[in-house]
C-alpha cells in the first residue's frame, strides 16, 4: 500500500467490534495522512518540484495506472484518503445464526477483523431493526462465520484483531479438562488466519499453541503510566510510592513497572479455596491475605491483566487500606466488570477504600465511562500503527518494547 489511494488494507468489524475498530480506524487515517505529508514535504524538496501539487499529482497517476479500474473518480491534485471499510453486511437470525456478506471485492487484501468478545452492551442488527446483548460464545460464532466469508472471498491475508483472547484462562491442563485456549487457535489457524493481535494475554504459553499464526502481543503499559502520571507524582524523588504485585501470577507484570519506575516492589500472597466458584464480585475464594513488603503511609500502585468480577481485587484493595495505604490506585488491561461488579466497586469507592481504576477502551463498557473512580486510556492508536507496520512489513520491536519511552516519560515528571 502506498500513502494514498489506492489500498490493499482493509478493516472489517464484527458487530461486537465495531466500536473499537472506528476508533483504530480514525487513528489508521490520520497516520497515512500525517506519512503522506511528510513523504511529500521531503521528495518535492529533494527532487525539484516546483510545487507540491505537482508531486501529488505525479503520485496520484502512478496510483491510477497501477488500479484495475479504468480511471479514478478522486481528486488529481489532492490527498485521498484511504477508505479502509469494506461494504460488509452482517445478520442475525432468530434462531441464533450469524451470516455476514462482503458487497465488494477483497480479493489479495490484506485484511484486519475486529471483535470484542467481552462487549456485552446492545448492539443493533438487522440494518436496526434489532438489538441483542451477545455472549462471549456469540461473538466467537460471529468472528468464525466472518472469518470464513473472508477466506471465501479470496482475502490475501487474514489478520485478527481480538483485544481480549477468548478463553484465555484456559490454557493449562489441571485434570480432565480441555484447552479452549489452544482450540480456538487452532481453529483461526485452520481457517486461514496468519496473524492475532491481541492485549496482555493472559498467559503466554498461549503462543505454543500455533505451529504458522503469529500472535503480537501488544502491552498497554505506556498509556497506563501516562494516565497515572496525571494523578500521582512517579519522580525519583518520590519515595511515597510502591508497587504491589496483586499474587504471584501478576509478579512478571509488575515487575515491570517497578523497574521501569524505579519503585520498590510488594507482593500479595492470597490462600485461596479452589472448590469455591465466585458468580459475583462479593463473593471470593480467598481465604487469608499475607503482605511481603511495607505499604504503610504509602500511596499503592497495582497492575493486572484483566478483571471480571473483581472481588479479587476489592479484597486486595481493602487489605492494603488497613495496611496503612494512603492511596490505592489499580491498572487493568482488559475491564470486564461482569456481574454487579460496578456496584460492588462503588460501594468500595464512598468507603475510601480505593482512589482510582485505570482501564483502557480495549473492552467497550459505556457505564464503567460514568464513574467518578474510573479512568479510561486509549489503546487504539496503538492497535493503529502496529496494523500499519505490519502492512508495510515494518518492524514493531519499539511498539512491543516500550521501556525507553517509559523511561523518558518517568525523567521528564
Amino acid at each position: 500500500m502506498t500513502y494514498s489511494e489506492p489500498t490493499s488494507l482493509a478493516v472489517i468489524a464484527c458487530p461486537g467490534g465495531e466500536a473499537f475498530a472506528s476508533q483504530v480506524i480514525s487513528h489508521l487515517k490520520h497516520i497515512y495522512k500525517h506519512r503522506f505529508k511528510q513523504k511529500i514535504d521531503a521528495l518535492t524538496r529533494r527532487y525539484g518540484f516546483n510545487t507540491q501539487e505537482e508531486l501529488i499529482k505525479k503520485v496520484n497517476f502512478q496510483n491510477d495506472l497501477r488500479t484495475s479500474d479504468i480511471f479514478s473518480r478522486r481528486s488529481v491534485t489532492k490527498y485521498r484518503s484511504p477508505e479502509f471499510r469494506p461494504n460488509v453486511q452482517f445478520t442475525y437470525f432468530m434462531n441464533g445464526e450469524f451470516k455476514t456478506e462482503i458487497f465488494e471485492c477483497i480479493r489479495g487484501k490484506d485484511v484486519y477483523i475486529f471483535q470484542d468478545v467481552e462487549n456485552h452492551q446492545e448492539i443493533t442488527m438487522n440494518n436496526g431493526k434489532n438489538t441483542h446483548v451477545f455472549s462471549i460464545n456469540d461473538h466467537i460464532m460471529s468472528l468464525l462465520v466472518t472469518i470464513d466469508a473472508v477466506q471465501q472471498a479470496g482475502a490475501g491475508r487474514i489478520t485478527l484483531v481480538v483485544p481480549v483472547y477468548p478463553y484465555s484462562r484456559q490454557h493449562k491442563k489441571k485434570g480432565r479438562e480441555g484447552l479452549t485456549a489452544s482450540l480456538l487457535g487452532h481453529i483461526y489457524e485452520n481457517m486461514g488466519v496468519s496473524r492475532i493481535i491481541t492485549l496482555d494475554i493472559h498467559s503466554r504459553e498461549i503462543e505454543n499453541a500455533f505451529n504458522a499464526a503469529h500472535i503480537e502481543n501488544l502491552h498497554a503499559s505506556y498509556q497506563i503510566i501516562r494516565e497515572l502520571s496525571k494523578i500521582v507524582d512517579l519522580t525519583e524523588k518520590n519515595e511515597e510510592l510502591v508497587v504491589v504485585s496483586p499474587d504471584t501470577g501478576a509478579v512478571d507484570r509488575n515487575k515491570f513497572y517497578a523497574t521501569g519506575l524505579k519503585k520498590p516492589l510488594a507482593l500479595l500472597y492470597k490462600e485461596r479455596d479452589y472448590s469455591v466458584v465466585t458468580q459475583n464480585a462479593q463473593e471470593t475464594n480467598i481465604r487469608g491475605v499475607k503482605l511481603l513488603g511495607d505499604v504503610q503511609g504509602k500511596a499503592v500502585f497495582m497492575a493486572d491483566d484483566m478483571l471480571g468480577t473483581g472481588g479479587t481485587l476489592l479484597k486486595a484493595m481493602e487489605f492494603l487500606k488497613e495496611q496503612g495505604a494512603t492511596k490505592v490506585i489499580a491498572a487493568i488491561s482488559l475491564p470486564f466488570f461482569t456481574g454487579n461488579a460496578i456496584e460492588q466497586f462503588n460501594e468500595a469507592y464512598k468507603k475510601g477504600q480505593f482512589y482510582r481504576i485505570i482501564g483502557t477502551n480495549a473492552v467497550h463498557h459505556k457505564e464503567l465511562l460514568t464513574n467518578e473512580w474510573y479512568i479510561s486510556t486509549d489503546v487504539s492508536g496503538l492497535f493503529a500503527h502496529v496494523i500499519s507496520r505490519l502492512h508495510h512489513n515494518q518492524s514493531l520491536s519499539n511498539l512491543l518494547d516500550n521501556r525507553s519511552i517509559i523511561e523518558k516519560m518517568v525523567k521528564q515528571e
